[in-house]
């Protein structure tokens, strides 16, 4: 009988989830037979999600890319023959080059987000090729970059509130964050908390996973959130329940942001919000007076025009009332601030030329088709980490853009994507427990290192294999191009910062991950005596002579054409562009404000190609009310169209009370290819009021039969 060899390795979520679970690989004679959860991991301890539970079988499903493919049928045909990785190589580098010597590198558009959260092979892996290149430069603004901003803005990068500390809070706020469905390991703290008193409120403008297992849901109207926020100061200051020796101390501006909020009563936002003015005063006072208090920002609260200012009005909400002071008091939002990544060493922005410009990943559709009028036409575009047909704005844009049979498009990829189907050559790509790496994580305070522990079936390899291999043939002779994985992990992190302090790569390489030394669940409060990583050192209430801006890792740590335009010194609410209130033509024809969240059993794009996961998950569905159900003939089951004038998308109804009149929602993830649209056809590509973040619940559209 022959034997088996059983071995265990350290693994490490790659996808886009503020998780990032730490894993146990399981291999039997070389292949990956079991993926768990890590139960030592204090955070994520031993859970994984519906989505990674058999993260093996995705290793080895049927579909997967085994060999770099050239078109052989018309764009998007899904035709391809097999080629060798010297002829894939030599036709890219020669056809780039091509275009350099007619165009210049401009006509060459790099385009990557968080298919892999690694630091090696992840969102910012190629940016040091392309920017040797000279390529235009892509800002990649899908989720969150407009919530960063407002917090960079307000209070600095910071980590905030240490996720596990919520473990010591009593009044807790998930403010536009389904962590049921996407920040599960969380939750479980926040379940926690709740048993032992803590109040959980929810506040969501549709009655999510999450919503029905909190105390209190509060479902403001959508793009309302600064409203809401405003509000609560007014009634925090007006009744005198600030903590004014905090503020005194440790803020600054909060004259010019009293004067402002005078005027912001619960009664001017009840009429904006629908909710009512008594619960707005309700949740002001329970959260300045139950202290310890949180809040948990979610990325969805971004997502209307006014959506930086909200997040700005909310994140001064625990200065305001001195919840910093306590461990488990204040906010979160992305603790990434305070890991040690050297994000100038992996991007190497030092090799950018002067004057590179800059593409907007949700704009690629009109960056494609020369809405943009960009001086230099986009003539080739790099795709890996990102979908961009399922998961950008204006889809049918997109995809009129990579019909061009002048576009050369190169994609690396797991599975024949809705994108990689358009590519004209396709390189297969490794996955997780096929390379080594570290997991960036930007929902907790945990290194995660993830272990090769098994070969890439086929002809797969690592991304940053892939840009090693390109830049040889391109003449690039800088030493980074030339790093090993282990190599690039030894140099992208700052292992002598003090966050590292007993942590270096081998430690990891044993134990699997490694909370950083910036204080424990049971102590940290970082800005007990301010503290704030911000320009004054303290929470900054009123920012004069603010300017827009993305943050740099989402901009290839790029300087150059931010935004840059005047911000208002203080928050408040600004209006969505697409409601009955603001653009009451538009809502004539197109009644129905679309809210579009992440699912529960796909991660963004992912699963959506593997039959139990859509099993589970659901066909594409639209949650719709039954008052405007039945205003439109509909019944539960029914095949209906969702439509504007950008596009439309086909799905089941769903009649429900969990979502308010004048509402719709229809979750993300589902691929094209297999369904008849996808809800980002429906979607704008116009960005909100901070960071480029886009504007996918500023949308207006209506429903009827198919």
């Amino acid at each position: 009988m022959a034997s088996v060899l059983k071995t265990t390795h350290h693994g490490g979520c790659p996808h886009d989830c503020p998780d990032t679970c730490s894993m146990v690989y399981e291999v039997e004679n070389g292949q990956l037979t079991s993926v768990k959860g890590n139960k030592e991991h204090p955070m994520t301890r031993g859970g994984l999600c519906v989505k990674l539970k058999d993260y093996e079988k995705r290793h080895y499903h049927p579909d997967r890319l085994l060999h770099p493919m050239r078109r052989t049928g018309p764009k998007g045909s899904g035709q391809f023959e097999r080629i060798s990785w010297d002829e894939a190589l030599d036709e890219i580098t020669s056809r780039w080059k091509a275009i350099i010597d007619e165009y210049g590198p401009h006509a060459i558009l790099p385009y990557s987000y968080l298919g892999n959260q690694g630091l090696v092979h992840g969102l910012n892996g190629g940016d040091a090729f392309f920017n040797k290149m000279g390529a235009t430069v892509c800002e990649r603004t899908f989720c969150g970059e407009g919530s960063c901003t407002a917090w960079l803005l307000t209070v600095g990068p910071t980590a905030g509130v240490d996720p596990e500390s919520f473990i010591h809070s009593k009044y807790i706020i998930l403010w536009g964050c389904n962590s049921v469905s996407t920040n599960v390991h969380h939750w479980h703290i926040v379940k926690d908390a709740q048993k032992q008193g803590a109040k959980v409120v929810v506040i969501d403008p549709y009655k999510s996973k999450t919503a029905k297992e909190a105390d209190w849901h509060i479902a403001p109207k959508p793009g309302t959130d600064g409203a809401l926020a405003m509000a609560m100061m007014n009634v925090i200051i007006e009744e005198g329940l600030q903590d004014q020796d905090y503020i005194d101390n440790y803020t600054v501006g909060f004259e010019a942001l009293s004067e402002r909020a005078k005027t912001r009563t619960p009664e001017w936002a009840a009429s904006i919000t629908g909710v009512a003015a008594e619960d707005i005063r309700q949740l002001a006072r329970e959260f300045a007076s139950t202290q310890p208090a949180a809040i948990r920002l979610g990325v969805a609260v971004e997502r209307n025009y006014g959506g930086g200012q909200a997040i700005r009005a909310i994140t001064c909400l625990p200065a305001l009332t001195g919840a910093w002071r306590h461990v488990g008091g204040g906010a979160l939002q992305f603790p990434v601030w305070e890991h040690p990544y050297k994000f100038d060493v992996i991007s190497r922005p030092d090799l950018i030329p002067e004057g590179t410009p800059v593409v907007n990943a949700i704009q690629l559709g009109r960056a494609l088709t020369g809405e943009l009028g960009l001086d230099t036409p986009i003539k080739s575009m790099m795709c890996w980490n990102a979908n961009p047909v399922t998961q950008a704005a204006e889809t049918d844009k997109i995809v009129e853009g990579l019909m061009r049979e002048d576009l050369f498009l190169v994609s690396a990829e797991h599975f024949l994507s809705d994108t990689a189907s358009y590519a004209d050559i396709v390189l297969p790509a490794s996955m997780g427990a096929e390379m080594e790496d570290m997991v960036l994580s930007w929902g907790h305070l945990y290194l995660t290192y993830n272990e090769k522990c098994v070969d890439s079936p086929g002809e797969a390899i690592p991304n940053n294999e892939i840009f090693r291999r390109l830049a040889a043939r391109m003449g690039y002779k800088e030493a980074n191009f030339s790093w090993s994985d282990s190599e690039c992990l030894e140099n992208y992190v700052d292992w002598d910062s003090p966050a590292c302090e007993g942590i270096d790569l081998a430690y990891l390489r044993q134990h699997g991950f490694a909370k950083l030394k910036v204080g424990t669940k049971d102590d940290r409060a970082p800005h007990r005596h301010g503290n704030f990583p911000t320009p004054s050192g303290k929470c900054e209430l009123e920012v004069k002579g603010a300017t827009n801006f993305v943050a740099g890792p989402f901009r290839q740590m790029y300087e150059g054409f931010q935004p840059g335009e005047s911000l208002d010194s203080l928050p408040d609410y600004l209006p969505s562009r697409e409601t009955h209130e603001s653009n009451p033509a538009l809502a004539e024809k197109y009644p129905l404000n679309i809210i579009s969240p992440k699912s529960h059993g796909f991660l963004n794009s992912c699963y959506a190609n593997m039959d139990n996961k859509i099993k589970g998950q659901g066909e594409q569905f639209v949650m719709i009310s039954p008052v405007d159900a039945d205003l439109r003939n509909i019944q539960s089951g029914d095949v209906v169209s969702v439509f504007n004038d950008r596009g439309k998308f086909e799905a089941l109804a769903q009649i429900t009370d969990d979502v308010s009149p004048g509402i719709v929602v229809a979750t993300l993830g589902y691929w094209r290819q297999l369904n008849k649209g996808t809800v980002n056809c429906v979607s704008s590509a116009e960005f909100v009021d901070m960071g480029h973040a886009p504007t996918f619940t500023d949308n207006l559209v209506e429903v009827r039969l198919s």
